[in-house]
């Protein structure tokens, strides 16, 4: 299907919406009240359409009335084909539309292109992760969790989490999960990091309770876990 006419686009979504769904996704994310009710595979597939076609276009005059025509927009950017420099482009124009944490996870979770220029998008993400803004920087974090927990970068975002002083509860709750992720992939240099970290009490704790629930983590790990827990 090729599709690039924001007004069809429009009526699509309105046909997906489901008014169940859209209860439970509201119940999900807090504060946002412009939401259909339209599944995420769904968006995918639209997506898909649209990057088929005149792409360009549609994301030039791309609608925002709709929770999910911004999280459509997300999405296809990472469906896009064109070089690294024209994708962040969009991606920058992108970021300042994110206001909620599932608009958020899944756009970052679609910009697999960051796989093969870890560098360039690596540049490009330091000015959200020094931003005042809470979804500058939860962009920054997820990003940093799904794309830079390896040997050649733990060193790095280990240093930029432990920076981070931002009371959003989002912010907080990205960096724990960062933390939590630096963990399970990478235990010694992250338990290193832990004996000396220096963010806030209920990020630290909060980043301790999700390596705790992680399935890869074994109980002895687990014990230890909750004994390094901040009164």
């Amino acid at each position: 299907m090729m599709v690039t006419e924001t007004a069809v686009v429009r009526a699509k979504l309105l046909e997906l919406a489901e008014p169940e769904y859209q209860k439970f996704a509201s119940s999900l994310i807090p504060g946002v009240s412009n939401l259909l009710g339209v599944r995420i595979p769904e968006l995918r597939k639209l997506a898909k359409g649209i990057a088929n076609g005149d792409w360009r276009s549609y994301l030039q005059h791309a609608p925002g009335e709709y929770f999910e025509e911004v999280m459509l927009e997300g999405i296809l950017i990472g469906h896009v084909k064109a070089d690294p420099a024209e994708k962040l482009n969009y991606v920058a124009a992108f970021v300042p539309k994110i206001d909620n944490w599932s608009v958020c996870d899944t756009f970052c979770s679609g910009l697999k292109f960051t796989k093969t220029n870890k560098e360039l998008v690596w540049d490009f993400l330091q000015p959200y992760l020094r931003s005042e803004e809470a979804y500058d920087i939860r962009f920054g974090v997820v990003m940093l969790l799904n794309y830079y927990i390896d040997e050649t970068y733990i060193d790095r975002v280990l240093h930029i989490l432990d920076r981070i002083r931002h009371e959003a509860y989002y912010v907080r709750m990205a960096v724990a999960w960062a933390l939590s992720m630096c963990y399970v992939k990478l235990p010694a240099t992250t338990m290193a990091y832990l004996q000396n970290s220096t963010v806030d009490d209920f990020t630290y704790n909060k980043a301790l309770q999700k390596i705790i629930e992680s399935t890869r983590v074994d109980s002895e790990t687990r014990q230890r876990i909750r004994a390094m827990k901040r009164k």
